[in-house]
């Protein structure tokens, strides 16, 4: 994947840059012209992998200018109130885990046996070393509920039409981006992927999907990519593969506890 420079943009909207295996179908939603129809849409998008409830195993890969490396990792939720992501591999970071329960969040840090309370400026922060935050992986954040939204036409991307919503953070939100543009496939109603901008409105990063599958009746990107665009991190990258993904599995809110994340 190229670089993606300013002039790459037009209109503040990302044009080129994503270049994914555009989804298939997509489960009935709401028309363009329902009020409903971009909560649905934003609601979906950062639910993909999550269902009533999920049990996955994943691969990271991390790439920067200086090293690379690579992490396996488990991860449960249950709705939109409860996660727990665990390292398994490399053995040295085993045990490390990260728990969102409802507003609480913390991560275990298996080398020290410490537990750490995470406040919500440390959300923005970097998991682990790559380039996703802690509020990536765990969904602290939620697009309708804390950006207000504007759906336009969006580019043509890989010879399909797609929708670009451009979502603007409430005041009182405790988001770290000025702006994300969401960019939505028409066909389908599945994400291509989303542009990040700083608090100047300067593009700083890009989430791409890849590798639509059907599971458990929806279409679900098996590979998602996280890249950088300032000229200092230009070829970085942290990329998730779902080697494994259940959804509708049993669980208890009380499987997410800070005993259950010092404990796993």
């Amino acid at each position: 994947m190229s670089h993606l420079t300013r002039r790459q943009l037009l209109g503040g909207l990302l044009v080129t840059g994503f270049v994914a295996a555009l989804p298939r179908a997509a489960h009935a939603a709401p028309s363009p012209s329902d009020p409903e129809f971009a909560s649905h849409l934003l609601d979906r998008v950062d639910d993909l992998h999550r269902g009533g409830s999920s049990h996955a195993r994943m691969r990271m890969q991390v790439k920067t200018a200086r090293w690379e490396r690579s992490m396996t990792m488990e991860a449960w939720t249950l709705g939109k109130d409860y996660s727990l992501v665990r390292i398994l591999e490399p053995k040295k970071e085993r045990g490390t885990a990260t728990l969102k329960a409802k507003k609480d969040l913390f991560t275990y840090l298996s080398k020290t046996g410490r537990t750490i309370k995470i406040s919500g400026a440390s959300m923005g922060g970097s998991w682990m070393g790559s380039h996703f935050t802690n509020d990536d992986l765990i969904r602290e954040t939620r697009l309708a509920r804390d950006f207000d939204h504007e759906v336009k036409a969006g580019p043509t991307i890989s010879g399909k039409p797609t929708w670009a919503l451009v979502l603007t953070p409430k005041p009182k939100a405790a988001v770290v981006w000025g702006r994300v543009d969401v960019m939505i496939e028409r066909d389908s109603l599945l994400p291509i992927g989303q542009l990040f901008y700083d608090e100047s409105l300067v593009p700083v990063r890009k989430l791409e999907f890849f590798d639509y599958r059907s599971l458990a009746g929806r279409e679900v990107p098996m590979r998602t990519r996280m890249s950088p665009l300032s000229d200092s991190e230009r070829g970085e990258y942290t990329e998730m593969s779902y080697e494994q993904l259940d959804f509708d599995v049993e669980l208890e809110p009380e499987f997410f506890s800070v005993s259950k994340l010092e404990s796993l």
